[in-house]
C-alpha cells in the first residue's frame, strides 16, 4: 500500500489538486492523506470545479485541518511514499524552501525533506519573479520535483480536462503509479499520422 500526503494550498487550480485525488482514489493500492489550506477552499469556492469542500475531502483516506501540527504526517516517523502540493503557492513554496513549517502543509513537506522522500511543488504563478525563482531553485537542488502546470500541444487537448490530466499525469508518473490519463508522445511519425486523421 502507497502513502501519498496531498497538500492543496490557496493557488490557483484546485482542480489539479481535486484531479490528482480522483486519480489516487482509483488505485486500490494507494492511500493518501490530504490537507486544504484556508485559501484553497476559499478559491474552490470561486473556480468552477463542481466540487464543494465536502466532496474534495471525500476524494482522500484522511484529511487533516492545516493547524494541526499534532497529525500523523507533521511527524518523520509517519512513513509514505511521497508529497504532492499542487496547486503550490509561492507563499507556500517560500515557506517549504526556508523550513517554516507554520501550517501543517508546510510542516509535512518539511519532514519529507528531512527524511529525504519525494516532495513535488507545482507552483502556480505567472510571472516568476526572481524570488520565486530563487525559492524553487533551493528546493530543486535538494531533489524536490518542480512540476509547473504548463500544457503541452502535442497531444492535441481539446479541453480544459485535457489540459489538466496532463500535468496528473506527470505527478503521477513522478509518484511512479501507473496511468493513462493523458496522451504521451508518440514520436514524430505517429505524431503525423495522428494530426492527419
Amino acid at each position: 500500500m502507497k502513502k501519498i500526503v496531498v497538500g492543496i494550498s490557496g493557488a490557483s487550480g484546485t482542480i489539479y489538486g481535486i484531479r490528482l485525488l480522483e486519480a489516487l482514489k482509483q488505485d486500490p493500492d494507494v492511500e493518501t492523506h490530504l490537507v486544504m489550506s484556508r485559501w484553497a477552499k476559499e478559491n474552490l469556492a470561486v473556480e468552477d470545479t463542481g466540487y464543494t469542500d465536502a466532496q474534495v475531502k471525500a476524494l482522500a483516506d484522511f484529511v487533516y485541518p492545516e493547524q494541526n501540527m499534532g497529525a500523523t504526517i507533521s511527524s518523520g516517523s509517519f512513513l509514505h511514499d511521497g508529497m504532492v502540493i499542487v496547486p503550490a503557492s509561492m507563499k507556500t513554496v517560500a515557506a517549504v524552501a526556508t523550513g517554516l513549517g507554520d501550517n501543517l502543509i508546510a510542516r509535512a513537506a518539511d519532514v519529507t525533506l528531512k527524511e529525504q522522500r519525494q516532495l513535488i511543488i507545482v507552483p502556480r504563478e505567472s510571472p516568476f519573479n526572481q524570488i520565486h525563482l530563487e525559492n524553487m531553485l533551493k528546493l530543486s537542488k535538494m531533489g524536490v520535483a518542480i512540476i509547473p502546470p504548463i500544457p503541452a500541444f502535442y497531444n492535441q487537448p481539446k479541453t480544459v480536462d485535457d489540459i489538466v490530466n496532463h500535468t496528473v499525469m506527470k505527478i503521477l508518473d513522478h509518484l511512479n503509479i501507473d496511468n493513462s490519463i493523458s496522451k504521451r508522445w508518440i514520436g514524430l511519425a505517429n505524431a503525423r499520422q495522428e494530426a492527419r486523421k
